[in-house]
C-alpha cells in the first residue's frame, strides 16, 4: 500500500472530527443564545374620576284602585323630574319608565288578609356625564321624602345603587402603554447590569388587557385603570 492510500483514511477521519467540532460548537452557541433571554413586565396605573353615572330612582306604592294609583304615580314622577332638573339635569339625562303594578291578591297563596291589593313600582333612571351634579342630588334625597316619595335602596335579587363608569380609556391608553413599556425596559436593564450582560433587542412584546375597577367601596366614582406589558429582550 502506498503512502497516499494510507493517508486517505486518516484524512477522512480528521475531516469528520473537524466537521463534528463545528457542529457541536454551533449547537452550543445556539443553545446559549436561546437561553440568554430575559422576560420582564412593566406596569402602568392611573387613578381617574368616573365620567358617567347611572342612577335608578325606584319607589313603590300600595293601593286598591289601579286608575287612581296611576294618577298618583304620574304626580310623583313629575315631582322627581322637577327635583332632578333643579340640580341642573336635562330631559335627555332623565328617563321615566312605565310603572308596573302587581295584583298581590292573585299571588296570595296563603290567604293573607291584605289592606292593599295592588303594589306599584316606578323607576326613573338618570344617565349622565355630569357626575358631580348627580352626586349632589343624591345628597339631597331627603327633599323627596318630604314630598312622600321614599326612594328604595338595596333589594333582594338586585341593587338600585348608582353605578359609575369611565369611558375615556382611549385618550389615556397610548400614554399608559408607553409608560408600561418604559418601566419594563428599566427592569430589563437592571437585570442585565446585575448579571454582567448587555441588553439586546426586543425579541417579543405583548400588551395585557386594560382593567378598570373602583378604587375602593367608599368611593366608587373614583376608578383605577391598570395595564401590564410583557417584553422579552435578548442578552449579550
Amino acid at each position: 500500500m502506498d503512502k497516499s492510500s494510507a493517508l486517505l483514511p486518516s484524512a477522512v477521519i480528521a475531516l469528520g472530527i473537524v466537521i463534528l467540532g463545528f457542529t457541536v460548537r454551533s449547537g452550543i452557541v445556539t443553545f446559549k443564545d436561546r437561553d440568554r433571554i430575559v422576560s420582564v413586565k412593566g406596569l402602568s396605573e392611573r387613578e381617574v374620576k368616573a365620567d358617567k353615572v347611572i342612577w335608578p330612582l325606584v319607589y313603590k306604592d300600595l293601593g286598591n284602585d289601579p286608575a287612581e294609583m296611576y294618577r298618583q304615580l304620574e304626580k310623583k314622577n313629575q315631582k322627581i323630574v322637577t327635583f332632578l332638573k333643579s340640580g341642573g339635569l336635562t330631559d335627555s339625562e332623565i328617563s321615566v319608565n312605565p310603572p308596573t303594578i302587581v295584583d298581590r291578591q292573585a299571588d296570595n297563596y296563603g290567604n293573607e288578609i291584605m289592606n292593599f291589593r295592588y303594589k306599584a313600582t316606578s323607576v326613573i333612571t338618570v344617565t349622565s356625564p355630569n357626575v358631580d351634579k348627580v352626586r349632589a342630588l343624591m345628597n339631597r334625597q331627603a327633599e323627596l321624602m318630604k314630598q312622600d316619595i321614599a326612594i328604595v335602596g338595596e333589594e333582594y335579587g338586585g341593587s338600585n345603587s348608582p353605578s359609575y363608569e369611565f369611558t375615556g380609556l382611549n385618550k389615556i391608553k397610548p400614554e399608559m402603554v408607553e409608560e408600561a413599556t418604559k418601566n419594563a425596559r428599566i427592569t430589563a436593564e437592571k437585570f442585565a447590569s446585575d448579571s454582567g450582560s448587555e441588553l439586546g433587542d426586543i425579541r417579543s412584546a405583548s400588551q395585557g388587557q386594560f382593567s378598570i375597577e373602583s378604587r375602593d367601596a367608599s368611593t366608587p366614582f373614583m376608578k383605577k385603570v391598570r395595564v401590564v406589558t410583557t417584553l422579552e429582550y435578548t442578552l449579550k
